[in-house]
């Protein structure tokens, strides 16, 4: 650990304090939660704080993840939620006297901004893509007050700058993934079909079931044998299976429903591919802010099959790593898959280069990106008050 200004070697109970701040965070499942779990156990020139929503398994949890976690108590639904976990904020940040802040939602760039004005300490805002549409007004106060923000994909980064937010003060920097075993898939020797596999979550439609039904629906109508493995909760299982029933896949289609981890990993290895032709939702809302599920596809050596919308592109590179096609085209979405399955030689090659790409993604090295723009922060902040401007960060003053 390093002194700000001029490089000097810091002992551990020097280090700058790091509140992150999260609704969502493990074990509750989704791409939020991973990425704030994994920024706050992989940056590691920091005392990392994290305040979130408590939730089923939340103690539990914390005891075992070895981050300092404090849990807010929350009834009446999300928005009281992230209400109580804003004013909850405050007080922490008053007993943790942070030196810089990571909001991981924009639901909480409130707070963030409050303890900056409070105490100086810079703040880094997240965006995904889906809230910006949802939340435009809130959406652009966030981006507005933050000292950053890391967008998760150029889509993204296209978004926030809607806002009206500084091209300069907007980095992008992906999601990471934990890399995977990398083997080709084996090949069946019990004669049963090659398995397409799909993880989401079941409750936005612009994820591409529905299409994806349609165009595995052709396929077996033209006699491709394909398995279609669907890994994902939500309120929309019981719609998409009846679907799945209509256009007869009957037991080709598999809804598994919410796995852990170990689980998702093992089908992973398993499929030929992974299918998720997420399209923008109707009505110009945000798509696909960048799509975990194609890192994870990576790292495991799969070939996938997305839209060429949203995020995708910056997952998935068309013809190297997978097939990018038009969501909402069903055709399109079968013959890519057709061709990935009948050309092995061709999934294979993908998939080794899929493999090569994720090790960029590694989670160590997506923490280092962020744990870096916090130093910057820092050192902007120390230079500022070197020089007798305002104070932005916690060099201009000594905390116990």
């Amino acid at each position: 650990m390093f002194d700000l200004v001029y490089g000097r070697a810091l002992d551990t109970e020097q280090m700058p304090r790091l509140l992150i701040l999260t609704p969502d965070f493990p074990p509750a499942r989704g791409g939020v939660q991973v990425l704030a779990q994994r920024l706050a156990a992989g940056i590691t020139g920091f005392k990392t704080r994290v305040l979130a929503l408590n939730g089923p398994g939340g103690r539990e949890f914390d005891s075992a993840s070895g981050v300092s976690v404090r849990r807010v108590r929350a009834s009446g639904g999300r928005r009281v939620g992230n209400a109580l976990l804003n004013v909850a904020a405050l007080r922490e940040a008053g007993r943790f006297h942070p030196h810089a802040t990571l909001s991981m939602h924009i639901v909480v760039s409130p707070a963030a901004t409050l303890i900056h004005r409070a105490s100086g300490a810079p703040g880094v805002q997240y965006f995904h893509a889906k809230e910006v549409s949802d939340k435009p007004r809130l959406s652009a106060f966030a981006a507005a007050r933050a000292d950053a923000v890391v967008a998760v994909s150029s889509y993204t980064a296209g978004l926030v700058a809607a806002t009206g937010a500084a091209p300069a003060r907007v980095e992008v920097i992906p999601p990471g993934v934990e890399l995977g075993s990398a083997q080709p898939a084996p090949a069946a020797t019990d004669g049963s079909p090659p398995v397409v596999l799909t993880v989401a979550r079941l409750q936005d439609r612009y994820k591409g079931h529905d299409v994806l039904i349609e165009a595995l629906a052709r396929l077996r109508e033209r006699g491709t044998a394909l398995q279609w493995v669907v890994i994902g909760e939500g309120p929309l299982r019981r719609e998409l299976e009846a679907l799945a029933r209509s256009r007869g896949l009957g037991e080709a289609a598999r809804f598994l429903g919410a796995l852990g981890d170990t689980q998702r990993d093992e089908w992973l290895d398993r499929c030929e591919l992974v299918a998720m032709p997420s399209r923008l939702p109707e009505g110009g809302g945000a798509g696909e802010g960048f799509g975990i599920a194609y890192l994870e596809a990576a790292a495991h050596a799969r070939p996938v099959v997305a839209g060429r919308v949203g995020g995708a592109p910056d997952a998935v590179l068309d013809g190297e790593t997978g097939l990018l096609v038009d969501p909402t085209d069903a055709e399109a979405v079968a013959e890519a898959i057709a061709r990935l399955v009948r050309d092995r030689e061709l999934s294979r090659r993908l998939g080794a280069a899929a493999a090569e790409r994720a090790r960029e993604f590694a989670w160590p090295l997506i923490a280092a990106r962020v744990e870096a723009l916090l130093f910057e922060l820092l050192a902007a902040a120390a230079h500022a008050a070197r020089d007798g401007g305002r104070a932005r960060g916690p060099s201009a003053r000594t905390r116990a």
